[in-house]
């Protein structure tokens, strides 16, 4: 089973990426299942009604998030109806939303976590790694193929989660941070693994967002509004094989595109 993962998707710029790649990369990689990051795709900050019907109509599968999710206040009007959307698992019990799901494509079953990173992200969370714990067990037998997106800012926290749940996770991601990171593998026990998989956004950006925003915020202290950036834009993407029968990974690659604002008229 090949599934096509995104990160974090930045707003208008990387929703029309992704509309104008999906397509083609459907049909020459033979894609069976897209998931993305959604938790920067309407504005650059948060999630939308309309923006989730926009891209769930162009074929993904399946949407996750982050500390951003709720950045959109209409998010709590829809969330516990939005099918393909799931927000990290390891907030508190009553949280509104789904922390996980159990999928099915073409008769074979999968399962996608949304978990997220304890350090420097004020929320309160619980334990990401017990959380896996407890959702692994409850869905195992129902099957093999477990995707978790760890939406975290430090890369060894995404790092010995992966190796924690190496043998368990057939795929475990890393989001958040918008920069891709070059240590895809498979792990001993069979698990594939990426710290980032980086944004698909504007790329002449401080991650997503117009330079000059964050500039002055880092040379004078000085609170910026933040707007999603313009321009060239940076497509990344990561593809993995899984097997349907023992869950384990069979191929991990990335994917890096840089596709000009002609192009996307």
């Amino acid at each position: 089973m090949r599934f096509l993962i995104l990160g974090d998707i930045i707003g208008s710029p990387g929703r029309r990426a992704l509309s104008r790649l999906l397509p083609a990369l459907r049909d020459e990689e033979d894609i069976d299942v897209v998931i993305i990051n959604g938790e920067n795709i309407a504005g650059g900050f948060g999630i939308t009604e309309k923006v989730y019907n926009e891209v769930r109509a162009m074929g993904v599968d399946v949407i996750t998030g982050g500390n951003h999710i709720w950045d959109r206040k209409e998010i709590f009007k829809f969330i516990d109806r939005a099918e393909i959307l799931i927000r990290p698992a390891n907030y508190p019990v009553g949280t509104p939303g789904k922390g996980f799901r159990i999928f099915e494509k073409n008769e074979v079953k999968y399962c996608v976590i949304n978990l997220m990173g304890r350090i420097y992200i004020d929320c309160n969370l619980e334990n990401p790694f017990r959380t896996f714990d407890a959702i692994y067990n409850e869905v195992i037998e129902e099957t093999s193929i477990i995707i978790v997106d760890f939406h975290a800012e430090v890369t060894s926290e995404k790092w010995a989660f992966g190796i924690y749940a190496d043998g368990r996770a057939s795929l475990v991601y890393g989001t958040h941070t918008h920069v891709p990171t070059a240590d895809e593998c498979i792990l001993k026990k069979g698990t594939a693994y990426i710290t980032d998989v980086g944004m698909t956004g504007p790329w002449y950006s401080v991650i997503g967002v117009k330079p000059d925003q964050p500039l002055h915020r880092f040379l004078y202290g000085v609170p910026q509004k933040f707007e999603v950036g313009d321009g060239d834009i940076i497509f990344n993407a990561l593809m993995v094989d899984i097997d349907e029968k023992t869950g384990k990974a069979k191929n991990i690659r990335r994917i890096k595109k840089l596709i000009s604002k002609e192009e996307l008229r």
